[in-house]
């Protein structure tokens, strides 16, 4: 058996080798039981999650960055989850950054070879800072260019994540923390842009958000980093201060409009203060990943301001 063959994302589907012959119905039914399997998989890697989300929050405790590394599917992905964090929890690109192979134009244009470049891969370490962390992302757990930022990482020393689907990951050696979604045999042989895929968009979106919460950019269960680059957004604000503290709309928008900073306004709204009073709070009681239960810091600022 050659070694492609062992990788689980290769293997032929024995639930689909007939699919070209069914109607459109057939063909969707069987995509949609082949994905209800995912969650599962994913929830198998639970531990090791968590893990990554332990690594991430010390590297930027300490003022490092996360680096997502992945080449066509699997890139895609990583680019994806860095972007979206800037709006939901004001984390940019000095927090999360993500390399494709081939570069952003890979986005919109399959760049397939430069997944083989392990040089191009190594070098996104150069520049690298002394508490960052690389995560690579890979169906296979052998693409090249991921090889290569994990290896060179761990040779300075830093810390790294591997994100695959395949258990036998040869890459997982470069891995602080591996974690290995066995999505199994796609539909489709080899289109990892479907099982493994969605394994990988769910192990991101955990992997960050646990992240994010562990860094206090919630409070409870809502957003108090969003940043207002809409219309839809700066509505959402005042939902946020409505929802935190039980206050009227038209209280939200003020202090929202007063404060400028959502997680001010929320303090304010909860605690009853004026707008100045909870700015100050809020700088005493910045967000700390160490303290449980309250990461965000604005219990604490609002039991100071009723104390």
């Amino acid at each position: 058996m050659t070694e492609q063959l062992t990788w689980s994302t290769e293997q032929r589907n024995p639930d689909t080798m007939a699919i070209d012959t069914l109607p459109s119905e057939g063909i969707v039914e069987l995509v949609v039981a082949a994905d209800a399997g995912v969650a599962a998989a994913v929830a198998a890697q639970t531990a090791h999650i968590a893990a990554a989300v332990d690594l991430a929050v010390a590297a930027l405790s300490a003022g490092g960055r996360i680096h997502y590394v992945g080449a066509g599917t699997s890139g895609r992905l990583g680019v994806l989850d860095a972007v979206e964090l800037y709006p939901t929890y004001r984390a940019g690109d000095e927090t999360v950054v993500a390399h494709l192979a081939g570069g952003l134009d890979a986005m919109m244009r399959a760049a397939e070879g430069a997944e083989d470049d392990v040089d191009a891969g190594a070098a996104l370490v150069d520049d690298a800072g002394d508490h960052d962390l690389f995560v690579g992302i890979a169906a296979s757990g052998r693409t090249p260019f991921v090889r290569g930022a994990l290896e060179a990482a761990r040779a300075r020393g830093l810390a790294t994540v591997l994100v695959a689907n395949n258990p036998a990951a040869p890459i997982a050696e470069f891995a602080d923390v591996a974690v290995l979604v066995d999505t199994g045999p796609e539909v489709v042989t080899g289109s990892t842009r479907m099982k493994a895929a969605t394994a990988q968009k769910m192990v991101l979106n955990t992997f960050s958000t646990a992240t994010m919460i562990r860094l206090g950019r919630t409070y409870e269960n809502l957003m108090v980093n969003v940043v207002a680059t809409n219309a839809k957004l700066e509505k959402r604000m005042v939902k946020l201060v409505v929802q935190a503290a039980g206050v009227d709309e038209a209280l939200a928008e003020r202090l929202v409009s007063e404060a400028g900073d959502l997680r001010v306004a929320v303090i304010a709204a909860l605690s009853g203060a004026e707008v100045v009073q909870a700015r100050a709070a809020a700088e005493q009681f910045g967000p700390d990943p160490q303290r449980l239960g309250d990461p965000s810091g604005i219990r604490a600022a609002v039991a100071a301001l009723q104390g």
